[in-house]
């Protein structure tokens, strides 16, 4: 099978219907007027197992030991990389705020360790995740992710690979032209059900 181009990322994403277009207030706390909802797209197995096959093979010749994901999208992406590369699955979570590996999951001395993200636009998740496994006696050999959204400029200090890199606006909500203009603001996200105040 070719190498998944950006485009083609895109278009799964449009397919499934988890390109939308509004007023969102993003998990970051910030602003935007375009939401890529992972979940949609998630609940697809070919469309999963499509993307991350790309993911995989752009980690193949890493020996990668350990593929990382972050609770909620990261345990899916952790796995269908893990079983692509013939590896380990596992995952972090949060306990009392803190990202941290539960559920008796650890890295072992010298394993290389992959972590895997859906989304990101300021990538506080992904540097939460690479702070606890540089506390294991594993290595990190880079990080793979299904969309950046902040056009290239996260930065997390290892070799980093991004299906798809957009360069969506957003504000800080002082900043947001949508609250100037009264455009009704959604959230979204694992962290943000519902609807925002006005």
């Amino acid at each position: 099978m070719n190498p998944l181009t950006p485009q083609e990322v895109l278009d799964i994403f449009a397919q499934a219907g988890g390109l939308l277009k509004g007023h969102f207030l993003l998990t970051s706390g910030l602003h935007s007027d375009t939401y890529l909802e992972k979940f949609q797209v998630l609940q697809h197995p070919k469309y999963t197992e499509r993307l991350c096959k790309e993911l995989a093979r752009r980690f193949a010749g890493e020996g990668v030991d350990v593929v990382v994901g972050p609770v909620t999208g990261g345990i899916i992406l952790a796995y269908e990389v893990a079983r692509q590369l013939g590896a380990r699955a596992i995952f972090t979570e949060r306990e009392n705020g803190v990202m941290c590996l539960r559920r008796g999951f650890a890295i072992n001395p010298g394993e290389k360790v992959l972590v895997v993200e859906d989304i990101v636009t300021t990538g506080g998740s992904v540097q939460e995740v690479l702070s606890v496994l540089q506390k294991t006696p594993g290595q990190i050999v880079g990080v793979g992710l299904l969309i950046d959204r902040s056009g290239g400029k996260v930065d997390f200090g290892v070799p980093t690979q991004a299906l798809l890199r957009l360069d969506i606006e957003v504000w800080q909500p002082s900043d947001c032209p949508l609250c100037r203009a009264k455009v009704p603001i959604t959230k979204r996200g694992s962290r943000q059900i519902g609807k925002a105040p006005n």
